[in-house]
């Protein structure tokens, strides 16, 4: 790679163990329903520590069984948070629930848990709790929230893979949580994602939900339920495996980059570095913001002049044309998310990324800023 090439926002890691294990599926025929899964989600329970992993075929999908399983359906209110990709809300419109959004920390970007206990009400039946950009959320205080009010919960940690709140793995606090595995994320199987719990039941019923409903004893298709095509294949599983083999590596990957990142950032005009609390944050993106009065699209609009690629990221759920459209949500009325959101901006980040690129990413960084305080 030349100093000049384009810098991708995302980059998964790849190399021969993963197509060593697709190789092996593939050579045995059985592409789905194989030993592959079973070896994928024993590796993860392994990992967290939980009794239990159930791979779906995405994030999206383990939140969508995990909110069913729990009981929740039309009729029911879920608080959640604004800040996330669309897929946490839209889990809750598949089962007939309606999503009711809490205002986050201005600092964590997380829910804020006063403003969740605001939005509960007698219709409100679980909390969707979610990581956001792989910081973990106020767990405990969360779950006191969901004790005193009879609510089920489900964690959304999609962008928080091997995340921890005070040492303690997610996935490991009693309620369901789910990961995800797209191709930006820590981890990935391409399109994929697992529901981590201690509760058998619990489990039981998630592994037949994703198979059409299939029936307790597995007998061969017969159905005792209603469930969905949420398998994930054994061909995801083999990337998995590979993938969960060297995540050590890929974290320490992350973690290296972002800490180049945030001793640059601290030196640019106009630009603020991604929060470092208490809680050891799971790296996903690098998506800092930038002060108020920037023309973020302008600065992205520049840097991509320069071969960088930059997102804004991550716009508001409830401003997002559908929630505006048929949920009547409007401007105005969650602050602290609606500034997050208009300010925070993805730059390149993924654990192969050398120091040199990190520099020249900071250097068109803020070149772009000074040239927007000159326009």
């Amino acid at each position: 790679m030349t100093p000049h090439d384009p810098i991708p926002l995302a980059k998964p890691v790849i190399g021969a163990r993963e197509h060593e294990l697709v190789g092996e599926v593939l050579r045995s025929g059985q592409l789905s329903l194989g030993p592959m899964v079973e070896r994928f989600e024993h590796g993860w329970c392994e990992r967290i520590g939980c009794r239990n992993a159930v791979a779906t075929s995405s994030g999206t999908a383990g939140l969508h069984l995990s909110l069913l399983a729990l009981g929740i359906g039309p009729g029911d209110e879920v608080v959640t948070s604004s800040f996330s990709f669309v897929a946490s809300a839209n889990a809750i419109l598949f089962t007939g629930a309606t999503p009711v959004f809490a205002d986050v920390d201005i600092d964590t970007f997380n829910m804020d848990p006063a403003r969740v206990e605001e939005a509960i009400t007698e219709r409100t039946r679980a909390l969707l709790i979610v990581d956001i950009f792989g910081y973990p959320a106020e767990v405990p205080a969360l779950l006191d929230i969901a004790r005193r009010h009879d609510l089920a919960v489900v964690e959304d940690a999609c962008q928080s893979i091997d995340g921890a709140y005070d040492g303690t793995k997610l996935g490991t606090h009693g309620h369901p949580a789910v990961y995800g595995f797209y191709a930006n994320k820590q981890l990935t199987t391409a399109e994929g994602g697992v529901i981590l719990t201690d509760d058998d039941d619990l489990a039981e019923l998630l592994r037949s939900t994703r198979n059409q409903g299939r029936t307790d004893d597995g007998g061969w298709l017969v159905h005792s339920r209603l469930g969905y095509n949420y398998r994930l294949s054994d061909v995801h599983c083999a990337i998995g495996v590979a993938q969960l083999e060297r995540l050590d590596a890929m974290m320490e990957g992350r973690a290296r980059v972002a800490s180049w990142y945030q001793a640059r950032v601290r030196g640019i005009e106009g630009v603020a570095p991604m929060f470092e609390g208490r809680q050891t944050r799971s790296w996903f993106v690098y998506a800092p913001r930038l002060a108020e009065g920037v023309d973020r699209d302008r600065v992205i609009e520049r840097l991509g002049e320069r071969g960088i690629a930059a997102k804004p990221y991550l716009p508001c759920i409830h401003l997002q044309p559908f929630y505006r459209e048929d949920h009547g949500h409007r401007r105005g009325t969650f602050p602290n998310t609606e500034m997050i959101s208009a300010s925070t901006i993805a730059l390149p980040f993924f654990p192969e990324m050398t120091e040199d690129q990190v520099d020249r990413v900071c250097r068109e960084l803020s070149s772009a800023l000074a040239a927007e305080r000159v326009g």
